[in-house]
């Protein structure tokens, strides 16, 4: 049967993000006929406005703090300086790159993909306004799509602070940024999650002056404490102006001129204004429950996301939701796992539920930082009896070879069975470093078993084992 021939499919996914793709292409190999529905272009935010352009531009960051570095390494480097239409130029080409790739991979696995706008009509009936041939919305009339399960995997958007409108120019979120040129010479960022500190890091390294506003006492408020006071103190040593527990009126930002003006200050301090050429808002994203056609449905929305069971089954019958639409880690690997479980539930193979503990999380800072499992702050709360060990870059040989030895690692096991519980790291690669927690936390290993893993010398690896074997004061070279 010819692609678009029919209307009658197995699975219709709702939205070709990262999250939506992954169920399509996994559903194709489960031999399920399925159709993806996106109303812009294949990979969502991940791919056009968040991990993807983001960390090619942190990419190009990084690597000009490397060249002002390179006297140390005795390379003679001439005059440097930054051509952030050139940066901006790559940060398309990658972007391009992987969205043809991914088209690519939809012919493979003979997924339909349907262009345009997609509403609920029911549980198991989507109407797409399709786009017509020119792009235009609704330009190419409509199409009934009916299936035996539907899954939504409709993302969410970027939001503000109540009383702060971005106007696109002087005040900005991500998505602004992300279709930017041009590098201002003064940034105040608003929130210090993921997004706020990869930005501030970014335009610090493109020479920038950076102040860093987070509301609560800590930047990267959900990582592990420790984690945040040695970002912060980096952070500062490079020129970060860091503001805790920061207190300013939304509604009272002006634009004066060519500048953003806040008054701002700790809590229970005087406060002080500060000035900027640009205002990043790095506050956090909506899901994007609305008007997708929820309320024809028995699906329940609960603080904003919809709400599933560990198997990302919604309230109606062949209903499923999964990334940001349903909350939690709002984090592209995490949309593809949801998105793979919902499709092996449907096909009966009886997955495991999904467990956000052993979800691995990454942030792309300078220095990196990543983590796994439950915080020190975590189990304090909750009574359960642990041990640490922690094992910094200092002592580590390949770090001290590549001039970056920040931070740390530490891994938190049972102090009775010795399970690992957790796994927090800041330091140089260590976002790639974190796999090797995720296979093991998966495979339920104990702090011994890391530690009994031969890591080969010299390499960055080595830090997890000596962690892990520092749990029980087994550490080698600290």
């Amino acid at each position: 049967m010819a692609v678009g021939s029919s209307n009658s499919f197995d699975l219709v996914v709702l939205g070709a993000g990262t999250g939506g793709y992954s169920t399509a292409f996994r559903a194709a190999q489960m031999g399920l006929r399925t159709a993806l529905v996106e109303e812009a272009r294949i990979g969502g935010t991940c791919l056009h406005w968040g991990c993807i352009p983001t960390k090619a531009m942190l990419e190009s960051a990084d690597l000009y703090a490397r060249i002002r570095e390179a006297g140390t390494f005795g390379l003679q480097v001439g005059e440097t300086g930054v051509d952030m239409g050139t940066i901006a130029k790559r940060r398309t080409q990658v972007v391009e790159r992987l969205t043809k790739g991914l088209m690519g991979l939809v012919a493979k696995n003979q997924v339909e993909f349907v262009t345009g706008r997609g509403v609920l009509e029911r549980a198991t009936s989507v109407r797409v306004s399709l786009n017509g041939e020119d792009g235009t919305p609704g330009g190419g009339g409509e199409r009934l799509l009916d299936a035996t399960d539907v899954v939504l995997a409709t993302g969410s958007r970027v939001k503000s602070l109540p009383g702060l409108v971005p106007d696109g120019t002087h005040i900005v979120t991500s998505d602004d940024v992300l279709r930017s040129r041009t590098l201002p010479r003064s940034v105040i960022v608003v929130g210090a999650g993921a997004v706020g500190v990869e930005f501030a890091s970014f335009y610090r390294d493109m020479g920038a002056e950076v102040t860093l506003l987070e509301y609560l006492p800590s930047i990267v408020p959900l990582e592990d404490a420790e984690v945040g006071h040695v970002l912060e103190r980096t952070f500062r040593r490079r020129g970060i102006g860091v503001v805790t527990s920061a207190r300013f009126d939304p509604s009272a930002v002006t634009v004066v001129g060519d500048e953003v003006c806040v008054t701002v200050g700790p809590e229970g301090k005087e406060p002080k204004e500060l000035r900027a050429e640009l205002m990043l808002v790095a506050t956090g994203r909506a899901a994007n429950v609305e008007g997708i056609g929820l309320e024809r449905t028995r699906a329940v929305v609960e603080h904003g996301v919809v709400k599933v069971d560990g198997h990302m089954r919604t309230g109606e019958p062949h209903l499923y939701a999964i990334g940001d639409l349903v909350g939690g880690l709002l984090l592209a690997h995490v949309a593809a796992h949801e998105g793979i479980t919902a499709v092996e539930t449907i096909c009966a193979l009886d997955p495991e539920p999904i467990d956000y503990t052993i979800m691995p999380r990454a942030t792309y800072c300078r220095p990196q930082i990543a983590s796994i499992g439950r915080s020190e702050q975590e189990l304090q709360r909750d009574g359960v009896p642990f041990k640490a060990g922690r094992f910094p870059w200092t002592a580590n040989g390949k770090a001290i070879i590549g001039g970056e030895h920040d931070g740390f690692v530490k891994v938190l096991a049972h102090a009775e069975t010795d399970r690992v519980l957790g796994i927090h790291m800041i330091g140089p690669h260590v976002t790639d470093l974190v796999a090797e927690a995720s296979v093991g936390m998966l495979l339920e290993a104990t702090a011994w078993e890391f530690g009994a893993a031969v890591h080969p010398h010299p390499t960055l690896s080595e830090a997890i084992g000596e962690a892990a074997m520092a749990v029980a004061g087994r550490s080698i070279n600290v």
